[in-house]
């Protein structure tokens, strides 16, 4: 009779467990909603536990059971592995879809695209727009050299080595990762050329210094090598390159025609007052500007000035270039270097 009634509790006992596997498999695999439940933005704060990201997933109506999920996480060991982060999640997902997601850090991410010239303020404001960061913060971020320092670049700042692309960021990340992945992706694009920057004999902070000002000048690709010639001309002639965007580099805000005024104001970055290159970047130029300033075109070109469709008129001489000044500078909003 004992022997019996231990048997009837075993069974018992077994079928208990079954019974409360097959519930727990029936709630993992079974979604709370419907196929057609709509993906909900679900943040888990930084040091979230298990506990309170499925009180939160309960009350959203993301899963069915509370008391299930946690026990189910605590049995499998992802209690402590939930990242933090902003989240697509759906109550068409099965909880362990949604445990997949939370401990794998699936988190949503953000495209950001950085432009081809941009200076190292519309770096921070297009971050911004995105609602990636404070944008007085990446900027007093990327402008202070010790941080420039911990990247091996000799500069008073990252402006020129934010190199630009399209880049997917999630919210919440620390501005000194985001940072990361753009200069690392500078010097993975520019380290192939390396040996082409020893043979030019300048450094790297100058050859980004002088792409960052051809970049400014022209959009038209095939233009770059010869613009990129002129200014090399110059330097080997002990010109100043008079580049019109650097007298405005550093006044913040400055929109509209560049005037005398502006330059012949003093700054250190002001080409038309200081000889050789600026103490910096100007901008944040792509490969292209920078192959020009290591392979610029072989011309005897030391002038140029804008014909106001995209494209420049090339001078040998002052002579030629004063005549050409007088033809394009007839029409509004046209430059001369």
């Amino acid at each position: 009779m004992r022997k019996r009634v231990v048997l009837y509790v075993a069974g018992a006992m077994f079928l208990v467990m079954v019974s409360g596997l097959m519930g727990m498999a029936l709630f993992l695999m079974r979604p709370a909603g419907s196929e057609d439940s709509p993906a909900q933005v679900f943040v888990v704060p930084e040091g979230a536990g298990l506990s309170s990201v499925a009180a939160e997933l309960d009350r959203r109506g993301l899963i069915s059971a509370r008391s299930l999920f946690v026990l189910w996480g605590r049995a499998a060991g992802h209690s402590r592995s939930i990242k933090a982060g902003e989240y697509s999640l759906s109550a068409s997902m099965p909880p362990v879809k949604i445990m997949e997601y939370l401990r794998r850090g699936m988190i949503l991410t953000y495209p950001v695209t950085i432009p081809e010239g941009v200076g190292l303020r519309d770096v921070a404001r297009l971050l911004a727009e995105r609602g990636l960061v404070n944008e007085d913060e990446f900027v007093a971020y990327a402008s202070d050299p010790e941080v420039a320092g911990r990247y091996g670049i000799d500069a008073s700042g990252l402006e020129g080595f934010l190199y630009p692309d399209t880049y997917h960021f999630s919210k919440g990340l620390p501005v000194r990762v985001m940072a990361d992945a753009m200069v690392g992706r500078f010097f993975q694009k520019i380290g192939p050329l390396e040996e082409l920057i020893q043979q030019s004999g300048m450094s790297v902070n100058q050859v980004v210094i002088l792409a960052s000002i051809i970049e400014k000048e022209t959009g038209s690709a095939p233009e770059r090598p010869i613009i990129a010639s002129v200014f090399l001309n110059r330097i080997r002639a002990g010109m100043r390159l008079q580049s019109d965007p650097t007298a405005v580099y550093d006044i913040h805000g400055f929109e509209g025609r560049i005037t005398r005024k502006e330059l012949r104001r003093q700054s250190p970055y002001n080409t038309y007052v200081i000889n050789g290159l600026p103490i910096g970047p100007i901008g944040n130029p792509g490969f292209e500007a920078v192959l020009a300033v290591l392979e610029p075109a072989e011309t005897g070109f030391f002038y140029f000035v804008s014909r106001n469709d995209g494209t420049h008129h090339f001078s040998e001489t002052l002579e030629e270039h004063n005549s050409a000044v007088q033809k394009y500078q007839r029409r509004p909003g046209s430059r001369a270097s």
